[in-house]
């Protein structure tokens, strides 16, 4: 089984995505390119800000929605004492 992973990306309007894959860089590619989720067609993707692994998708999409359910300020601390930004934004 591979890994899957929780991802936040925030918009250049400050709003965040978040989302659930299990191939965090090529999913960013697809949210830059505009394919894929609607609100990311609709909102442009500046930053990926947190990415969480989980041994699989059911652990990763009942996390999502989880953090879907979090007021924005939550959403914010849980990026700032969580997660350590890989260079794949290029």
């Amino acid at each position: 089984m591979s890994s899957w992973f929780v991802y936040m990306i925030r918009c250049t309007n400050g709003n965040l995505y978040t989302g659930s894959t299990n191939d965090v860089i090529r999913r960013w590619h697809q949210h830059r390119q505009g394919d894929g989720a609607k609100y990311m067609q609709r909102n442009e993707p500046d930053e990926l800000v947190f990415v969480e692994e989980h041994p699989d998708r059911s652990e990763a999409c009942k996390r999502e929605y989880q953090i879907k359910q979090f007021p924005k300020k939550k959403k914010e601390s849980l990026i700032k004492n969580r997660y350590h930004s890989p260079d794949i934004t290029s």
